[in-house]
């Protein structure tokens, strides 16, 4: 059974940094592409950010580029999103994702990111 547990989450102030982990079970992670995604509320589904499964390949939303950094380790199977100058539009519970064609089939509970003063 595919599991995404993520965590990190929480309340920051505007211009504060975060780092989201997600831990992958149930899959060879290292197989496949892995992905953020975010739902702010009232919207939907946003894809934030890319991977490849070596890691080599990175890609960000226009929202997000210059501020966002996605990485993983795949011997310890997890993937992370490291979050800088965050901005109130930030907001909205962040998923990690694993894709079956353009679909994000299987994501985690989610975390909430709150950005308010």
């Amino acid at each position: 059974e595919v599991q995404l547990v993520e965590s990190g989450g929480g309340l920051v102030q505007p211009g504060g940094s975060l780092r989201l982990s997600c831990v992958a079970s149930g899959f060879t992670f290292s197989s496949y592409y892995m992905y953020w995604v975010r739902q702010a509320p009232g919207k939907g589904l946003e894809l934030v950010a890319s991977i490849g499964n070596g890691a080599t390949y990175t890609e960000y939303s226009d929202s997000v580029k210059g501020r966002f950094t996605i990485s993983r380790d795949n011997a310890k199977s997890t993937l992370f999103l490291q979050m800088n100058s965050l901005k109130p539009e930030d907001t909205a519970v962040y998923y990690c994702a694993r894709r079956i064609g353009l679909e994000y089939k299987y994501r985690g509970q989610g975390t909430q990111v709150t950005v308010s003063s």
